[in-house]
């Protein structure tokens, strides 16, 4: 099978959908692998390591001109087979455009395994609930609008207070780096296992608390930092935080909503981009860049490429139909096939209300 790497042009997004030891992967199974001039160079990969893997370079056409389209971000494309992730919910148009022009698309991040895992979303979740951290102290920075807080706070000066909603795998990963700087957090969810397992790997070091809506309403009206990393596998995110729960917060305190890409978990959330990643509603400064893990291609296209290269294989072995009858979690990541919405949470997103 010809399969067909296209560099990413959503801005600032340096990520790549293969690493070169991919290519060489798919190249020893027989496979024709086509990069598009320059692709990795935002990975700090250039386009010898390509060669040496077995790859050809070529230019944007031939690149989308293949069987198989392998990419990161969202795409506009003719009818060809894709796989890349989607957040397909977020965007009708995107949807529609694929439905009309009969795409077989598969979402990385609807690809879920019988136990509800997602393999191919927790690499760049792991990414993004680390960022985050990140991104909410720079947001907290009086420079950019914050409160001026420092997380870690000093001695005799109190710690801030991060508020984490999610304790799935970015929620976890904030949790993590969160608690390793020295902040007071607590973090939510409506699964008690999930809450126990991150209290477990903390030590006890988090306060962990039922998701309903009181107990989100207490917590975030305290917090300097909410991050919001919640995800209903294809769907919209749900809008846990409310306008005037988010105009209640104190004055200059911080929102990273991760959820974004699946259309955001607040009233106030909308889409920004790593050249112009914040804005200040009802008082609060807000992150919501929608490829977070862009930021840092090189760990990110590498950790991509761990998760998505077995079923890259698959699909270019078998083909799209064989592939996916017989992979289940495979068959869960189709999206829009034959001129239709396949994945219930996008159409439930469509559907008329």
């Amino acid at each position: 099978m010809r399969i067909g790497v296209p560099k990413e042009i959503k801005t600032d997004e340096n990520r790549v959908a293969l690493t070169p030891s991919g290519v060489a992967a798919l190249h020893a199974h027989g496979h024709e692998i086509l990069i598009e001039r320059g692709a990795g160079l935002g990975s700090s990969i250039d386009d010898g390591a390509y060669v040496a893997a077995g790859a050809r370079l070529v230019d944007v056409d031939a690149a989308w001109g293949a069987e198989l389209v392998v990419k990161v971000k969202e795409p506009v494309v003719p009818e060809l087979l894709l796989f890349t992730y989607l957040h397909l919910a977020a965007n009708e148009e995107l949807t529609r455009l694929l439905v009309e022009r009969r795409v077989r698309a598969l979402g990385y991040e609807t690809i879920q395994l019988d136990d509800g895992a997602l393999p191919l979303l927790s690499p760049m979740s792991e990414v993004a609930g680390r960022l985050a951290v990140q991104a909410g102290a720079w947001c907290l920075q009086a420079t950019n609008g914050g409160r001026g807080i420092l997380l870690s706070g000093v001695a005799g000066v109190r710690p801030a207070t991060i508020v984490i909603l999610g304790a799935g795998i970015a929620g976890t990963s904030a949790c993590q780096v969160a608690v390793g700087i020295g902040a007071h957090v607590s973090i939510l969810d409506v699964q008690p296992a999930k809450l126990r397992y991150v209290h477990d790997i903390l030590g006890g070091h988090v306060t962990t608390v039922m998701s309903n809506r009181a107990n989100v309403e207490e917590e975030v009206r305290d917090a300097d930092l909410v991050i919001g990393t919640v995800l209903i596998p294809g769907a919209k995110a749900p809008k846990l935080l409310s306008r005037a729960l988010v105009a209640g917060m104190r004055p200059g305190s911080a929102l990273v909503d991760v959820s974004i890409d699946q259309g955001g978990c607040s009233e106030t959330s909308r889409p920004t981009s790593h050249r112009d990643p914040i804005y200040v509603d009802a008082g609060v400064v807000h992150y919501c860049v929608t490829n977070m893990p862009g930021a840092v291609p090189h760990t990110a296209t590498y950790a991509l490429t761990n998760a998505t290269l077995s079923y890259v294989l698959l699909l270019a072995d078998r083909g799209f139909d064989a592939a996916v009858a017989g992979n289940p979690a495979l068959r869960r990541g189709v999206n829009t096939a034959d001129g239709a919405i396949i994945h219930p949470g996008v159409a439930a997103a469509f559907a008329p209300h």
